[in-house]
């Protein structure tokens, strides 16, 4: 079973997904969008992420991994709004079983 190798390569799914989900960060940006799409100033507030260069980069990486899209408006001031794609949406229940798992056997003692 490619989850128990304890040589990780390419080939395990589990690893292809920590390669996705690298960081803390990228999870918390699903987990936001998964309420629907938010613009930066928003994902940042709610993230409370100090550097904005931080969130920069993680939503490219997302962008680039196909896990969401990023859509600018031609407005003044330009708006930008951050969405899950069908890859992004696909994150919902492992997510949920994370959110489970952390309340059932995570509670802060």
């Amino acid at each position: 079973m490619a989850v128990l190798d304890p040589r990780p390569t390419a080939e395990c799914p589990v690893e292809r997904a920590l390669l996705v989900l690298d960081g803390k960060w990228s999870v918390l940006i699903i987990r936001e969008l998964l309420g629907g799409p938010k613009r930066f100033t928003e994902l940042r507030k709610a993230l409370q992420i100090g550097s904005p260069k931080t969130l920069t980069e993680r939503l490219r990486i997302l962008e680039h991994q196909g896990v969401l899209t990023r859509t600018v408006y031609a407005e003044v001031p330009p708006r930008v709004v951050y969405e899950l794609t069908e890859r992004g949406q696909s994150f919902r229940s492992v997510l949920e079983a994370m959110a489970a798992w952390g309340d059932r056997d995570l509670t802060l003692r």
